[in-house]
């Protein structure tokens, strides 16, 4: 499931600003201090495998969003298309932009698939320090294990 792509466990995490299918800004160093964050990169919006992964995260919110943790979903789909993403599918967690410059987050996370022009199916858990504690890979069309990303994200707090 893991490959050597992406950022190695204990380097900083990379900062970004990106904005939510809200057109609210999203800072991820803003958590640093008082949350672990699951960083859950994703290929596209609508598509069979994402849709599944962000539904079952939808339906295990309450696991994903405590007073210790956060859950930030990163795509390279413009906000608009989040946003007709999040209202037909009841998504209300962060759907974050790495449209423009296009890709850029994915890239310094070392996930950037620069062929498709999208990010790959990648997760990192970032804990309250800012540091990369976990990290894992999925293979194009393999759907991630929340039960796993569930249990390192609450290892990091």
């Amino acid at each position: 499931m893991s490959d050597p792509a992406g950022l190695p466990v204990g380097t900083p995490a990379p900062d970004f600003t990106l904005r939510d299918q809200f057109g609210a800004d999203v800072r991820l160093s803003s958590y640093r201090g008082s949350k672990a964050v699951a960083l859950v990169f994703y290929p596209a919006a609508f598509s069979g495998v994402c849709t599944g992964e962000m539904a079952g995260i939808r339906d295990r919110l309450a696991d994903f969003l405590t007073f210790d943790t956060e859950v930030l979903a990163v795509s390279t789909d413009q906000m608009f298309s989040l946003r007709a993403f999040a209202d037909v599918d009841g998504i209300n967690f962060p759907l974050l932009s790495d449209f423009w410059p296009h890709g850029a987050v994915s890239r310094a996370y070392g996930v950037l698939d620069e062929r498709a022009g999208t990010a790959r199916r990648s997760s990192y858990v970032v804990d309250k320090a800012g540091l990369v504690s976990w990290a894992v890979h999925n293979p194009p069309g393999e759907a991630r294990d929340l039960v796993e990303h569930l249990t390192r994200l609450h290892q990091a707090v």
